[in-house]
């Protein structure tokens, strides 16, 4: 067997690498971690078999001649992710176009990781010539002036950046790394490499038992020992007691934590300990997250199958009868309008799957889902439920995580990344809310969730079901072409109405209450009705902070943002002024930054503003908002909702986290603010995501006895999306937006490539841009090239942006030219973004 393997590291653009396996190391297995050295640090990858060839494809593999690094060391004996995870992650990287590394680390659970880290010290010889430096070189040396060594990416973070950059918050570590190096060649700092995590992360605990001694001593009997006739009675004091009358009702013991908390100190424990009394051993204790998420039921037991199914989901089971155990790949679209149960077509899917020994895994769109479909799932099949998705910390997802790679879970709930969890003989795959936008990945790998899914039950021979009340034009376009197999629930649970739907042209309202209107009169006659009535109201603004801008009535400038091309938010609550892009904030002004004028105004708004009025206008309501500003303390989300399924809140305002897959059945009421705030986006999909947002959020109205209201603010109210919108039609809808798509070729016309080029200059992106342009039209036979100009945000995070498209049918042929084109200017890899087939084109 060959002695050289390919490596995968997680590193951007950066194929696959060769090293040698020493004699003395086993041979690491496919998906196996590796401890390997990459110039001067030390990484995990993950191992993907013998390199039979002389070089790794793709990548900087060994050539005959070159000096071929060694393995550190093998971290794992057998594969530490599934094979059909590793295939899985290769498809990912070659179909997006990133580096295996990247596409295999988005599969790979928290603290799995081993690396280097860069600490650097001061020497004699730096605090001697300290101020002979100058510069970024003078500043790290005052820092390090008190002797200790410091982590190279804690002392970038402490150092502030020139006056140049102040007020940058881009993440760049200022030039501190590089002063660094240069420092070292000069001798004046000295660096370390220590390794950062270990292979196991595993949480243990101390947990204290009583020994067979113990439990004699316990009962009243001093302990036999070989010189029991002479030793003296063993005397025990007041806690020592009290730890032994603790520990004698529990055969498999105490956590010591557990004994502290009742006064009994570690110190005695280990007196105990001493005297033979007391075992003290380690346990693994599994970080579970259902335990603090209060929306499950803390009965966990199986329930009966014993609901009614309406007509139309016994038809659709019926369809679907014996394809999860079959064995064979199959894709379903399940078009059912809100309300229509799909959910529990899911649940009787998961059972059947389970029936026949097989897994499976369900992909919701947001976190704000998990808890309710997880609730769902735990309580239709016990504690053999796992769920993944970055709300956890990091522990409970390295934990959950284990117990799905050990076999523990039949059935996985978790939002995109949970299309990678290592679940084997997987029958099942529900991507529910298939067309929400979140399923894109933004950053590396920017893989869509949704298509993942096809991927990986077509590989396991699964039943992928995508269910949506409003499915994306690329899936219902698939179904009519047969790709997809079409089961549509068309009537809600009990015949319940859809919500009745009133369009409120804001231009009116503008006219009879003036420019500052927010709510409508309509919509404040509404809300004050079902607050009489006792019932429930969502609103709906997908835009937080209380206002959008800050401008200058002296001399018209607008706050904006240093790094990007956008104006600051104002976030009233905290009393700052922030970037939605690069997170850049600053204490609210009050005067102009540009002519010092005091005459600062506040334009448009947000859920905070909405929130304010309608606290102000019933000053008797229990009034909460739901967004990302509310949500970032871990659980706030589950306990939000959780308050509003209890009646605890009377009128919840939120952005699109509020508009989708909850089911309250005491809403009677869904207000929308602005109806048409994402229509004026400069995106192809702008009529499509006004359309599923007003239709989901719609939907959330009238799911009880009480029938539901939606009444929604526009500006357009001829527009073609909010018309269909208010009528839940569809179908009228897509064959609207299909003409619009085919004549501007658009997908799912057509395949779609964004490239978005980088650089510290607009005049250098535009330049890169132009060059990378013509390289790939020499090669465009099959497709066309659009570009460049300067992206819709030109400036994103202090780099300038310019932005070109690749349209055709055959997106292999695209990815191919890309990748000769760049070959030729390998450094532009770096600095270019390849979006394939992009939900958004900013």
């Amino acid at each position: 067997m060959s002695r050289l393997v390919h490596v995968a590291l997680p590193v951007p653009s950066l194929g696959l690498l060769t090293y040698r396996v020493p004699d003395d190391l086993p041979q690491p297995v496919r998906g196996a971690r590796v401890l390997v050295p990459l110039g001067s640090r030390l990484m995990t990858g993950c191992a993907l078999g013998p390199a039979d060839l002389p070089r790794a494809d793709g990548g900087r593999g060994a050539v005959p001649g070159e000096n071929v690094r060694d393995i550190v060391d093998v971290l794992d004996g057998d594969a530490f992710l599934p094979e059909e995870i590793v295939d899985l992650s290769l498809w990912v990287s070659e179909y997006y176009i990133c580096a295996p590394g990247e596409a295999l680390a988005a599969a790979m659970p928290p603290k799995a990781w081993i690396e280097s880290e860069r600490h650097v010290q001061i020497t004699n010889e730096g605090l001697a010539r300290a101020r002979d430096t100058s510069g970024i070189r003078r500043t790290v040396l005052d820092a390090l002036a008190h002797g200790r060594m410091v982590r190279l990416e804690k002392l970038a973070v402490a150092i502030r950046p020139p006056s140049g950059e102040r007020g940058r918050r881009t993440g760049r570590p200022h030039g501190v790394h590089a002063a660094v190096t240069a420092l070292e060649r000069l001798g004046l700092v000295r660096t370390e490499r220590p390794l950062r995590g270990s292979a196991q992360a595993f949480r243990t605990v101390q947990v204290a038992a009583l020994t067979a001694e113990g439990h004699e001593f316990a009962r009243g009997a001093q302990p036999r020992r070989q010189t029991d006739c002479e030793a003296p009675a063993i005397r025990l004091g007041e806690r020592q007691q009290a730890a032994l009358d603790r520990l004698r009702g529990t055969p498999m013991g105490l956590a010591v934590s557990e004994l502290a908390a009742d006064g009994i100190t570690a110190g005695a424990i280990r007196r105990l300990a001493a005297r033979g009394l007391v075992r003290i051993v380690r346990v693994r204790v599994e970080r579970d997250p259902f335990e603090a998420a209060t929306a499950v039921a803390p009965d966990l037991a199986p329930s009966d199958n014993n609901r009614t199914l309406t007509s139309e989901q016994e038809d659709a089971l019926r369809r679907l009868d014996g394809a999860v155990a079959s064995g064979t790949f199959r894709t379903v679209l399940l078009h059912g309008v809100t309300g229509s149960g799909k959910t529990e077509v899911y649940l009787r899917l998961a059972r059947e799957s389970r029936a026949a020994g097989r897994r499976a895994l369900i992909l919701v769109p947001e976190i704000a889902l998990t808890p309710a479909v997880a609730t769902a799932f735990r309580r239709a099949f016990g504690a053999r439920v796992a769920i993944q998705h970055s709300g956890l910390s990091d522990g409970e997802r390295h934990d959950q995580w284990h117990r799905i790679r050990r076999g523990d879970v039949d059935i996985v709930v978790g939002t995109r990344s949970a299309v990678f969890a290592p679940l084997d003989r997987v029958g099942l795959i529900v991507v529910d809310e298939e067309h929400d936008t979140s399923y894109k990945q933004e950053d590396p790998p920017r893989y869509n969730g949704r298509d993942v899914a096809v991927m990986r039950g077509r590989q396991a021979g699964a039943l992928v079901v995508l269910g949506s009340a409003t499915p994306s034009m690329e899936s219902h376009q698939n179904a009519l072409d047969g790709r997809y197999e079409r089961v549509a629930l068309e009537r809600r649970v009990l015949d319940r109405p859809l919500a009745a739907v009133r369009i409120v042209d804001m231009r009116e309202e503008y006219a009879a209450q003036g420019p500052e209107t927010i709510l409508s009169r309509a919509l404040v006659d509404a809300i004050g009705d079902r607050l009489a009535r006792r019932e429930q109201a969502l609103i709906l603004l997908n835009r937080r902070g209380f206002a959008t801008a800050v401008f200058c009535r002296q001399c018209d400038a607008t706050l904006e943002c240093p790094n990007c091309s956008v104006s600051l938010t104002v976030h009233r609550a905290e009393r700052r002024a922030r970037c939605h892009y690069c997170n850049y904030a600053l204490p609210l002004p009050k005067s102009c930054v540009n002519c010092a004028g005091p005459y600062l105004e506040l334009a448009g708004f947000g859920t905070e503003r909405v929130e304010r009025d309608l606290s102000d206008k019933f000053p008797g309501a229990r009034v909460a908002r739901l967004d990302r500003d509310t949500v970032r303390r871990r659980g706030a989300i589950v306990g939000v909702l959780d308050r509003f399924a209890s009646r605890e809140i009377d009128v919840l305002v939120g952005t699109q986290m509020i508009a989708k897959g909850h089911d309250f059945p005491q809403v009677t009421l869904v207000g929308v603010v602005s109806a048409d705030v994402g229509l004026g986006v400069a995106d192809f999909r702008a009529a499509e995501r006004t359309f599923q947002l007003l239709t989901q959020v719609a939907g959330r109205a009238g799911r009880g006895d009480i029938c539901g209201e939606a009444i929604i603010q526009t500006l357009y109210p001829r527009h073609y999306g909010i018309l269909h919108a208010c009528r839940q039609d569809y179908v009228a809808f897509f064959e609207d937006e299909i003409r619009y798509r085919r004549a501007m070729r658009y997908p799912p016309a057509v395949a779609l490539v964004n490239v978005i080029v980088r650089a510290p200059s607009a005049g250098q992106a535009m330049s890169d841009a132009a060059g990378l342009a013509q390289r790939l039209r020499r090669r465009a036979s099959s497709f066309r090239v659009l570009g460049p100009a300067p992206a819709p945000l030109a400036r994103l995070r202090g780099e300038h942006r310019a932005q070109m498209f690749l349209k055709g049918r055959n997106r292999r042929t695209m990815r191919e030219a890309l990748l000769a084109a760049l070959e030729v200017q390998p450094d532009l890899r770096r600095r270019i973004t390849i979006d394939v087939d992009p939900v958004t084109v900013l």
